[in-house]
């Protein structure tokens, strides 16, 4: 893969993540808490980790899911005004008002359940894509220790990151927002809402690679 651009947060929660539609447009940001925190050998894991996801095309993947989640917002809204508004019209012929009911009731589950439903599959995919990074990207330094030993310093540090917002958490190697919600103690349903896997899980797959 072609060098990407390399640019430095002046942050000092450790963190990183890769952006670019393709290799050749790629770049990686690391904060300034991340090189001061971690050795050698657990930043080479990081930057694998963000390499993977460069070379595996997520950024473009996930830009993708996020416009289809959009149209099925979209979608279902306009479906919902449509059965609301459209469908007046035909209400006063024989069973009309039932049949308008019937879907209204269904545009209503519909614009509910759908974005919904669409959201939960993006973070699953999200979740996926963060355990195949960690892979690929132990694979590439043939060390799955160095990223394991960086994602528990950086899961161990409390300090959240200032310049982190919810439409871009997913970039980040690990979730920038600390206490609150993270996810660790909490039930598998608040799981689902969450852009990243546990770190644990994370690491454990990580040390799994290392007894092999």
């Amino acid at each position: 893969m072609p060098k990407p651009k390399i640019y430095v947060i002046n942050d000092s929660a450790p963190n990183a993540f890769a952006t670019g539609r393709d290799p050749k447009h790629a770049s990686i940001a690391v904060t300034s808490g991340l090189l001061e925190k971690l050795n050698k050998t657990e930043l080479e894991g990081v930057i694998a980790h963000e390499m993977s996801h460069i070379g595996d095309y997520d950024i473009r993947l996930m830009t993708i899911i996020v416009v289809l989640v959009g149209a099925v917002a979209l979608l279902s809204d306009f479906f919902l005004r449509w059965t609301w508004f459209g469908g007046r019209r035909s209400s006063s012929s024989e069973g009309g008002g039932q049949i308008q009911l019937i879907l209204f009731i269904i545009a209503i589950v519909l614009a509910i359940l759908a974005p919904l439903g669409a959201t939960l599959i993006q973070l699953a995919i999200s979740r996926k894509r963060e355990f195949l990074a960690d892979a690929n990207g132990a694979l590439l330094t043939r060390y799955p220790e160095g990223l394991a030993d960086a994602l528990e310093k950086i899961a161990k540090d409390r300090e959240p990151l200032e310049v982190a917002n919810k439409a871009t958490a997913h970039l980040y190697i690990e979730s920038p927002f600390k206490g609150k919600e993270d996810s660790g103690g909490r039930g598998w349903f608040a799981g689902l809402f969450d852009t990243h896997p546990p770190v644990e899980d994370r690491i454990k797959k990580l040390k799994a690679m290392i007894s092999k």
